[in-house]
Formats: structure tokens, C-alpha cells, sequence
């Protein structure tokens, strides 16, 4: 029923991916369901051979083998290094609303999945896996001009941070998941007509509120305080802290750092500089602007829910 329920997951996104008539789009088409398919017939594998093996085709009774082989498909459904280097293609190749879609509607029914075979895993591994995901999401996004590709990396960042939230506690990683979707809609729709980091600084005559909201939305993804998105990062690290990592702490705290950086950049282009423009006026009047009312709460609760984590979540 999971593999079933994956490939539904699927083969519903490809015609929404498809929806521009590009042949980038139907690139992008392509790859997502070769890597899909790919880690689905993983998934199956995996449950014939606990079948053979056990007798049964429930989750909850894998071998460590099949346990391996599940997880394996399931970061590469996720993107999560080292099987991510589909993911940023994938999401250049689509429009921002249909990447917005993959990156947080999709995710969910895997990271269920991998929730619910959680405890069959090592926690060295999740750990290593989620440290090398911040490491490379953070690195590879330094370099980027392109707002998806950026956002991209930003999300197999992310995915590290709540790889390593599952490893330690099970309901730190609903929080982190729940915090990373508002904060990834918040930031992914005013930004939906933008394609280079260019697009993003020539905005500010459109609309100057939303640029000023979307600096920081950006921030709060990056883990600034007194944002939201430091929340579930300040948690994970009084966990390891809490369990004795503080090595991996260290590093992973590390490696929110190039995330953090290529955030800023992308903020200061928002609101607090505007790149060389051939026009001298400060009012683009053939522009229709595209006002999104509906965002006013997704954006409050990216920016100002830091106060509740005691309420969310149990810190003593």
C-alpha cells in the first residue's frame, strides 16, 4: 500500500510538471519520473524480500537488509545526498509553482514512510546522511544565479537538518517538517515570477511590501534569530547537545553557514539594494501587479512564531 500510494504521488505530479509545453519542462518530466520509478521499484523489492524472508509485507517487521534498501529509495525520492543531483535539474526545468509543489507536497509521503521505518535504522547513519545534506546544500548553493536552483539547494539543506531532528526524536522532526513548509510557501510564492537573482533586485518598484516580507522569509529560512526557522535548528542542536554530540552539533551548525550566506544575498537584493537598471523610473506602470493577500498568514507565522516553542514543543 505505501509503494502504491508513492507511485500515485507520482504519476499525479507529471502532467502539473508538464503543464508549460517546454522541453525543458518535459526534461524535467522525464528525470523526475526515471528517479521515481527508480526508487519505487527499490521499494518494492524491498517489501517482496521481507515478504520471502518473513512472511509478511508489513513495514514494521523489515530485516536490516530491506530496511537498508527502503531508505536507500527513499532519499532518492527525497534528494537527499548523496542521491540529490537530480533534484536542482529537476526544479530548473519547472516553474516556481510547480517546484514549490515538489518541494513540500511530494516530500511528505516519503518522509512518512521513512518516519515509520525509522527506528529499524542506524542512528550514525541518519546523522552522517543529514550532516553531509546540510554540507552540500549549503556548499553548492553558493555559486547559483538561478532563484530555483538556489531554492533547490536550500531544500537538501533543510532535508539534512530534519534527517538529523528523525535520528534524535520523533517529534522534533514534525515540528521541523511543519516549520519547513510554511516557511518554504512563504518564500517560494512571492517569488514565483522570478527566474534569475536579477529578477529578484528589478522587483522593488512592483511591489516594496512584498519584497520587504520576502527579505524576511529568506531570513527566517536561513535560521536567523528572532525568525521562526531558528527554532527548529536551535531544538536540533539542544538535542545533540542533550545526547553528547556536540561534535556533530559543531559541524552541522557549520554548515548552516554557506545556507545562510546565499539567504543574505538574496535578501539584500529584495529590499536593501537594486541592481543597475536601464530605466530611471521608479514605477514599472505596464506591469500588472500580482497582489497575494492570502500569503499575510503564512508569512506571519514564518517570521514571528519563535515565542511559541515552548508550546510546541517540550524543551525542559
Amino acid at each position: 500500500l505505501a509503494w502504491l500510494g508513492l507511485e500515485l504521488n507520482t504519476l499525479s505530479i507529471l502532467p502539473i510538471i508538464m503543464k508549460s509545453h517546454h522541453p525543458r519542462a518535459t526534461e524535467a518530466t522525464t528525470k523526475y519520473f526515471l528517479v521515481q520509478a527508480t526508487a519505487a521499484t527499490m521499494i518494492l523489492m524491498a517489501s517482496i524480500k521481507t515478504a520471502w524472508k518473513t512472511g509478511q509485507w508489513s513495514i514494521q517487521h523489515a530485516t536490516p537488509t530491506t530496511t537498508l534498501l527502503t531508505t536507500t529509495a527513499i532519499m532518492l525520492k527525497l534528494g537527499i545526498t548523496p542521491l540529490h543531483l537530480w533534484y536542482p535539474q529537476v526544479l530548473q526545468g519547472v516553474t516556481m509553482n510547480t517546484a514549490l509543489m515538489i518541494s513540500t507536497w511530494q516530500k511528505i509521503a516519503p518522509l512518512t514512510l521513512l518516519y515509520m521505518t525509522h527506528h529499524n535504522l542506524n542512528t550514525k547513519t541518519l546523522l552522517l546522511l543529514g550532516l553531509a545534506s546540510a554540507l552540500v546544500g549549503g556548499l553548492s548553493g553558493l555559486n547559483q544565479t538561478q532563484v530555483r536552483t538556489i531554492m533547490a539547494f536550500s531544500s537538501i539543506a533543510h532535508m539534512g537538518w530534519l534527517i538529523t531532528a528523525m535520528a534524535l526524536n520523533p517529534s522534533l522532526t514534525t515540528l521541523t517538517m511543519m516549520t519547513y513548509l510554511i516557511m518554504t510557501i512563504a518564500t517560494f510564492k512571492p517569488l514565483s515570477t522570478a527566474k534569475t537573482m536579477l529578477d529578484v533586485g528589478t522587483a522593488w518598484p512592483l511591489s516594496p511590501t512584498t519584497l520587504t516580507t520576502t527579505m524576511m522569509t529568506l531570513m527566517s529560512l536561513g535560521g536567523l534569530p528572532p525568525l521562526t526557522g531558528f527554532m527548529p535548528k536551535w531544538l536540533i542542536l539542544k538535542e545533540l547537545s542533550s545526547a553528547g554530540l556536540t561534535t556533530i552539533a559543531t559541524l552541522i551548525l557549520m554548515t548552516s553557514l554557506p545556507s545562510l550566506f546565499f539567504y543574505v544575498r538574496l535578501a539584500y537584493l529584495t529590499s536593501l539594494t537594486t541592481p543597475p537598471s536601464t530605466t530611471n523610473t521608479t514605477h514599472k506602470w505596464r506591469m500588472t501587479l500580482n497582489h497575494q493577500p492570502h500569503m499575510a498568514q503564512t508569512i506571519i507565522m514564518t517570521t514571528l512564531m519563535l515565542p511559541l516553542t515552548t508550546t510546541l514543543y517540550a524543551t525542559a
